[in-house]
């Protein structure tokens, strides 16, 4: 395909700030408008990058779709997308994929099913399941031959390749917010450290936070912190060894969206999934069961008891 992809940002939700990013950083961005986005952080870290830089040659977002209609002229302004639609299926026959932009892992698969089902290849933001229900029709899905795929940001994080190459004992991370809707930054930095090979998770709860213990079939514990209100400790992660410690911040929000949507871009291209579709399967049965262990008082939980139920 020589002409540049043809992609739909489909979705907005509160709390949500993405399809202006997103968009931006594909298409490039009005900085007047831009700066007028609700969501100020997307502004400060565009406007903090070379005139001219921002954009992804061989891609474009060219429709979007959002749940309140008022919100998507602003953002198509904003990020220089072409086409607004006033329905979602609406962009069927005219892109190459689709890109689902809601952070909301209970309502993903009704969002993903028409695009699925006429064929298109899927993104779904993070998480892209956060029910038992929501993860086997996804994994229905795959194993049919659909071609989906889902990440955290925080996965493409630069910061993160400053924790590969050393043997861990105990790695913790925090986010913000809930678990439901950011575990997933907080966890999937760290997975990529570890590989996978989840054993079980443990939730330690109280009101406006939730802490999740992890063991690892390689011997390496994890506790992943969601604490609603600490905005200011989002992205660290520690890492503890026999030899050494280290620390880093995910900071670099910006470069981790690009990378991000670079990987969805090539995979677009390519046609191979960047990784296996089963980590992004046994991250969503980790986030499930540490859901499923606050609900039982801090049982611990195996991983493989969620991935034994999405088979069926």
């Amino acid at each position: 395909m020589s002409r540049p992809l043809r992609l739909a940002m489909l979705g907005m939700i509160p709390g949500n700030g993405h399809p202006y990013s997103w968009a931006a950083i594909v298409n490039g961005y009005e900085p007047d408008l831009i700066a007028k986005c609700p969501y100020p952080v997307i502004n400060n870290y565009l406007g903090a990058q070379p005139e001219g830089s921002v954009g992804i040659a061989d891609a474009e977002v060219t429709h979007i779709w959002t749940d309140d209609p008022a919100d998507a002229p602003q953002v198509a302004a904003a990020s220089k997308i072409s086409h607004v639609v006033p329905r979602m299926e609406d962009v069927i026959g005219e892109v190459d994929a689709v890109i689902i932009s809601t952070d909301d892992g209970t309502d993903h698969v009704r969002r993903a099913r028409p695009f699925v089902e006429a064929g298109l290849p899927v993104f779904v933001d993070k998480p892209m399941a956060t029910t038992l229900a929501e993860l086997k029709q996804f994994a229905r899905w795959q194993r049919d031959g659909a071609r989906i795929l889902s990440s955290s940001g925080m996965r493409y994080a630069p910061a993160v390749a400053g924790l590969q190459g050393s043997e861990w004992r105990w790695l913790t991370s925090i986010t913000c917010k809930t678990w439901e809707r950011y575990g997933i930054h907080a966890l999937e930095p760290v997975y990529t450290v570890t590989g996978p090979g989840f054993l079980d998770v443990r939730t330690e709860a109280q009101e406006g936070s939730d802490l999740v213990h992890c063991r690892h079939t390689n011997g390496t514990q994890a506790t992943i912190a969601a604490i609603h209100d600490a905005v200011g400790s989002f992205g660290i992660i520690n890492a503890y060894g026999v030899t050494e410690h280290r620390t880093v911040a995910l900071r670099d929000t910006y470069s981790a969206f690009r990378g991000q949507l670079v990987a969805v871009v090539d995979w677009l291209r390519s046609g191979e999934d960047p990784y296996p579709f089963t980590e992004t399967l046994e991250l969503m049965a980790i986030l499930i069961a540490a859901i499923e262990s606050r609900e039982q008082n801090g049982k611990r939980v195996a991983v493989a008891s969620i991935l034994d139920q999405i088979q069926s």
